[in-house]
Order: C-alpha cells, then structure tokens, then sequence
C-alpha cells in the first residue's frame, strides 16, 4: 500500500516513529501485532443482524463505541459501587469503577498481544447489568424473583439490555453487538451450563471464553480491590492499621513507601503502596497467564477454547494475595456496621417496589405493561427496577410506597 504523507509528519526515511505511528493510524500493524491465540477482528462470527463495514472502525470498535452511547452506560455514572454519594463525591460509582477496569485491561491485552479493542469494549459493557445499589440491591432483587420461582442474574440482564432494551436503530432492536462481545458479556466471569440455560446455547457453553474474555473478571477484582481500600481510607471507615494487619502486600509496599518518602504526607504514603500493590497484581497476570500459554502450547484462539481451563490467572502465591485482600474488604468494609444501616435500606427499598408493582402491574409505565402480555410480570418488574438508577429508584419508592 502507498501512503500519501499526512500534513504535521516528516517523510524522511529516519523518521521511523512517524512511519510506525502512521501505520498505526490507518491500523495497517494491527493484525500482525496480534498474537495467534488473540481473537481477530476479520474472523468474528458476525452481527445478529448483518451490517455493511464500517469504512474505518473495525467491528470490535464499533461495539465498544455503541456500549459508550447506551443509555444503559451513561445510567451507571448513578449507581452505586460501594458508597452512596451522600460519602463523599470522590469515590468511585459503578461508571468511574469501569473505566478503570477498562484502563486496566487495556493495557494487560496489549502486553499479551491480545485484541485490546475487543477487551476495552468487554470491560466498558460488564458492569451494565447491575440493578441500583450496588450488591445490596443485586441480592434483594434475586431474592425477590426466587419467591416468584425464577432468579436475577446480571450478566444476563446485561445481554438482554444490549439484545433488546436498548433502542437507538431503526433496522433492529439492542446494539446489534458482535457475537464475540455478547459470548464475553456472559462468560466472563460465569460458566454456564447448556442445561439450564437453553437459551444461551449458540453462545459455545461447553467451551471457554476467548483470553479477552477471561481477562475480564481479573481486572475486575484488580479494580475494586484496590480501588475500594482507597474508598474505605477515605470514608474512614477502614483505618491505616487495619490495612496494614489484615492486607500484608499492603503493608509490604507501604514500608517501601515510608523509606522512599519519610517526609511525604502520610495519604501520599497511602497512594504509593496502592500503586505498588495494583502493579504487582497487573504485573503477575500478565506473565503468568503469558507463562500458563506458553506451558500449555496455546497458539489459537480454538487451542484456547478447547483447554479444560481458563487460561487467565494469578500466580499461587500473588492470589493468595488477592483472597486476603478481598475477604479483608468483605470482613471490614462491605459488610461494616457503617454500611449495615444503608445496605438494609437499599434491600427494602427494592423489595418494597417490587412488592408494589406485582400487585399493581397497572401503576407500570406503558411499555413495561405492553411487555407483561407476553412475558412472566415479575419478570417485567425486575427489569424495570434493575435498570434504574439510585435516585431513581428512591423518587418512584416515595411516589409509591410512602
């Protein structure tokens, strides 16, 4: 191919980096940058509904770029990750956590050689399933559809949201996803059996998930684990001594940190260690799970399909690590009798509507009534509730069961 120079590049032949940076742009590196188990654009098994291509975003761009348009995602900017704002507006909601496991993933697949588009748009659509209130109204919404004999479970609420609720074309109902970005949505961090869920056969469930997919759930726990000692810092909830006793990578990078900087405020000496230990963890998945592939002899993406197991891991001893520093959080701030009081309220509060909609279906706005003549209403009720934000849910709680 000849390239006409791009006004602002040297042409000169010792310019390499404009040369390389141009090649880039027109994604001419691409496909040889990608490793042979990393999924390829030109080979995705396609679009529900089939589409022209795009002249110049490949298919795993334009799913990415259809997740950041949704609806479902600008709502996740108003859902709770762990903290309510009524903490503080600093820390960290459902929106903010997934653009950090995007950053996070990013930049694993791109030193695994992986398609780092196909993970980016799989890391900004894995938390859109999530109901209001984080965990809290997670359970309480499972809980209420289990009396009525059926369960919530977010990963498929996320793939009904990009199949069917979201409405921005006019030749199809969803976002039209590819399928390799549907497969990634529910199988990420889940493996399901053909079954018991019927419906998601064409999904290959007897298989595992592309490495783009398995990153996923990884980088997820990267995230939060480290994400939420900061928050829990913040909100005082979880003090310096705590963390130092019950999370001992912690505390390894925080003496580091004390002797790089003995006259650095001591938040400063926090954010280093968090640092140290979120590198440490991105540090070890990427070359164990380079490691794993290289011991397996893993050289396609159908070698990666066919293995008895994930390919994306941890070392042993860093997650032994990650398990410390999750049962910590589990332990002190997730289940903190600061957090008791809001917790319960956000169940009731789910609950309560639920409750009120089953008995009073009429009191549901038009579409969701329209949608309860040929589906179950509880149902119907629960994805109604899971879709709504936090404020949301608590104007229609004082509307309707006050």
């Amino acid at each position: 191919m000849i390239m006409a120079p791009i006004s602002g590049f040297q042409s000169s032949t010792d310019n390499h980096q404009s040369s390389i940076l141009w090649l880039l742009l027109c994604g001419e590196m691409v496909p040889s940058m990608l490793a042979g188990y990393a999924v390829r654009a030109e080979d995705s098994r396609g679009r529900r509904y089939p589409e022209p291509p795009h002249p110049y975003r490949n298919p795993f761009q334009r799913d990415r770029d259809r997740v950041i348009h949704s609806r479902a995602f600008r709502r996740l900017e108003a859902k709770t990750q762990v903290f309510t704002r009524r903490f503080s507006d600093h820390f960290r909601n459902r929106l903010t956590h997934t653009i950090e496991v995007a950053q996070i993933s990013r930049t694993i697949a791109g030193e695994l050689a992986l398609n780092v588009d196909l993970v980016e748009a799989l890391a900004l659509v894995h938390d859109i399933g999530h109901p209001p209130f984080g965990h809290a109204g997670e359970k309480a919404l499972d809980a209420a559809m289990r009396a009525h004999g059926d369960f919530f479970d977010h990963n498929l609420h996320a793939l009904r949201i990009v199949e069917d609720f979201e409405q921005r074309y006019a030749a199809f109902r969803g976002l039209n996803l590819s399928f390799e970005v549907r497969e990634g949505i529910i199988k990420h961090s889940h493996d399901y059996k053909a079954a018991e869920h019927p419906q998601l056969t064409e999904y290959l469930l007897e298989q595992r998930p592309p490495l783009e997919a398995q990153l996923i759930d990884l980088t997820d726990e990267i995230a939060y684990d480290t994400a939420d000692l900061d928050d829990g810092y913040e909100a005082h909830i979880l003090t310096l001594e705590q963390i130092r006793a019950g999370v001992p990578v912690f505390e390894h990078f925080l003496r580091a940190a004390v002797r790089a900087y003995p006259d650095a405020p001591d938040k400063l000496k926090f954010n280093e260690a968090l640092r140290g230990m979120l590198n440490r963890l991105v540090t070890d998945l990427i070359t164990t799970t380079g490691s794993r592939l290289r011991s397996s002899g893993i050289a396609t993406v159908e070698a990666v399909r066919a293995h008895p197991q994930r390919l994306a891991a941890f070392s042993p001893e860093v997650d032994e690590e990650r398990r410390r520093a999750k049962e910590f959080l589990y332990q002190n701030l997730y289940y903190s009798s600061e957090l008791g009081p809001e917790k319960l309220d956000a169940e009731r509060v789910v609950s309560d509507l639920f409750d009120y909609w089953m008995r009073n279906p009429s009191a549901l706005p038009g579409n969701y009534r329209e949608k309860a003549a040929s589906e179950p209403l509880q149902r119907v009720v629960c994805d109604y509730i899971a879709g709504m934000t936090d404020p949301y849910i608590l104007q229609q709680h004082e509307k309707f069961c006050r």
